[in-house]
């Protein structure tokens, strides 16, 4: 049994009223651990406060307790104070946006997650990057916990590992990802639901936002660096939100040639968030460190903050991207 799986376990059984928080610009894998783990304590007869500091895109709205997921200024009005801070699928403070007050109220805390660069900012840290997804943690946490799964519960645990692996479609995807996915639809998971609401419920605005996002795409370093922006007057152009269109970094790196993709969505004026992603040896955590985000060695991300023009802003790390392409290329002839 690994030694901090237990530790979490112990802990979590210590307390009554858990608050169970995941990081701002929530995916599939953050809704999904938030939720499963809080409803997997609940049947432990624990009260826990589901909570992530940010809009929940719509996609997720057809999922069992979604609703119940409170923002910090709703939280903050709670006359009754959490006992335990679990954090869920964040790999450094910052990403949990104002309810990392609560770290520095001193709240005891438990982190959970999968990012090789989690900066491990809890009292307690279960961090293991061999996992496709915190939902996978999540369900074997649950697992040693005795809950009694339903169909809601397998559900929401289900939704994570699905979407974390892309659809069991990233190098993340091993045979103990396919063993949790089949326990879970034993137990009651329905991966059709999943599928249709994450793949097969986009909105034709989308797809005049993907014409401008394609008229942006610039493709360098022979073809194999993709990169594309929206500002953040093209999202209001269709009345969207970035949350709307968080998949486009994957349809570049889709394309034959491509080994890096990066796609940069503007929230405000002068910062934008930068995602990342590439196929097969090209380490874009490493980039991500580099500007102060993280993530996966295929998937990453930070927050860029600029004065001026979102693609002017942008070159920094389109250079740095492409000089260590160069590189890679100089390497592989030796």
């Amino acid at each position: 049994m690994n030694r901090t799986m237990n530790a979490v376990f112990s802990k979590l059984l210590q307390a009554q009223n858990i608050l169970v928080c995941g990081h701002i610009m929530p995916d599939g894998d953050c809704v999904s651990s938030v939720v499963s783990l809080s409803m997997g304590l609940e049947k432990l007869g624990k009260k826990t406060t589901m909570a992530i500091d940010w809009k929940i895109p719509s996609i997720f709205s057809p999922f069992p307790r979604v609703e119940r997921i409170i923002d910090y200024s709703r939280y903050s009005t709670q006359l009754e104070n959490s006992d335990l801070l679990v954090i869920v699928d964040a790999s450094s403070p910052d990403r949990i946006g104002r309810f990392e007050r609560l770290l520095r109220y001193g709240m005891p805390s438990i982190l959970i997650d999968h990012h090789a660069t989690n900066t491990r900012f809890a009292n307690l840290c279960w961090v293991e990057p061999s996992y496709s997804s915190t939902a996978q943690m999540i369900f074997d946490l649950l697992k040693l916990m005795e809950v009694s799964y339903d169909g809601d519960l397998a559900l929401m645990n289900y939704l994570g590992i699905a979407t974390d692996t892309g659809f069991f479609r990233y190098s993340n995807t091993n045979s103990t990802v396919f063993e949790a996915a089949a326990e879970l639809v034993k137990l009651g998971a329905d991966p059709c639901l999943v599928a249709t609401a994450i793949l097969e419920t986009r909105r034709l605005e989308e797809f005049f936002l993907e014409r401008d996002a394609i008229d942006n795409l610039r493709l360098l370093s022979n073809d194999r660096f993709a990169y594309s922006y929206l500002r953040v007057e093209d999202f209001e152009r269709y009345s969207l939100g970035e949350d709307d269109f968080g998949g486009f970094v994957g349809d570049l790196r889709s394309i034959a040639s491509v080994e890096v993709a990066l796609f940069a969505s503007e929230s405000v004026g002068g910062e934008a968030h930068v995602s990342l992603r590439s196929k097969s040896y090209f380490d874009v955590s490493s980039v991500a460190v580099a500007f102060g985000g993280g993530g996966h060695p295929r998937a990453a991300g930070f927050t860029l903050k600029y004065d001026g023009d979102l693609e002017e802003a942008l070159q920094e790390a389109v250079e740095f991207i492409s000089r260590r392409l160069e590189s890679h290329s100089k390497d592989a002839t030796l």
